[in-house]
């Protein structure tokens, strides 16, 4: 009877721990863009254990009407980046697979995803 009862409050408890809200994953490393600044020189954007499975619009290139948009990015975390040439992960986009990832100067992004 007491095995039963054991058996059955490990149940339970195993239950209770796969209904419970995991939280929320992070790439880990960093992800690099290229982006001219306000002064028009070229500058390194960086995302640092970004967020996974979250748009991440890139704060200075996100609004189309008054920025060019980045260039050069460099994926250098555990996650495929999927960027994309518009703000909100809309358009035309790439993978850049993790920890190698990257592209030269003609491939132009404004947000980008991890997995």
């Amino acid at each position: 009877m007491r095995l039963r009862n054991a058996a059955a409050a490990a149940a339970a408890a195993l239950a209770l721990v796969l209904t419970l809200p995991t939280s929320a994953g992070a790439a880990d490393g960093e992800f690099t863009y290229r982006f001219i600044g306000l002064d028009g020189t070229p500058q390194i954007g960086r995302l640092v254990d970004p967020p996974s499975r979250e748009c991440i619009n890139l704060p200075e290139v996100a609004d189309p009407g008054s920025s060019e948009p980045a260039d050069t990015p460099r994926n250098r975390t555990d996650s495929t980046a999927t960027v994309f040439r518009d703000p909100d992960c809309e358009g035309d986009h790439f993978s850049l697979r993790p920890f190698t990832g990257h592209a030269s100067e003609r491939l132009k992004l404004r947000s980008v995803v991890f997995s």
